[in-house]
Parts: structure tokens; sequence; C-alpha cells
């Protein structure tokens, strides 16, 4: 029973480093914490570009 399980395991426990869906989770979870930290911030942005250009 424990050569059948050997191959399992070693498949487990392989590590080649991230393959590309990772790294596109990776890339989605970035950009949805930018537009999310946008919308958030959007009235400040809008605030300052407004106090910005009265300056002038």
């Amino acid at each position: 029973m424990q050569s059948f399980l050997k191959p399992a395991v070693a498949l487990s426990r392989r590590d080649e480093g991230q393959t590309m869906a990772e790294y596109g989770v990776v890339l989605a979870v970035i950009t949805l914490a930018v537009v999310v930290a946008l919308a958030a911030l959007s009235g400040a942005i809008g605030d300052a570009i407004n106090a910005v250009t009265g300056i002038f």
C-alpha cells in the first residue's frame, strides 16, 4: 500500500514555483485593491485636484 501512495505524496510535495495562473490571481488581487483604494479616496483626490487648479 505504501508503494501506491509514494507517487501521490511526491506530487503533493513538488515545488516548482508559481505558475501563470497564480501570477494571474495575484495580479487580480492587486488590481482589485487599487480600484477599491481609488474608489474610497475619489472624493479626496477630486478635492485635491480642485484645490490645485484653483491656485492657478
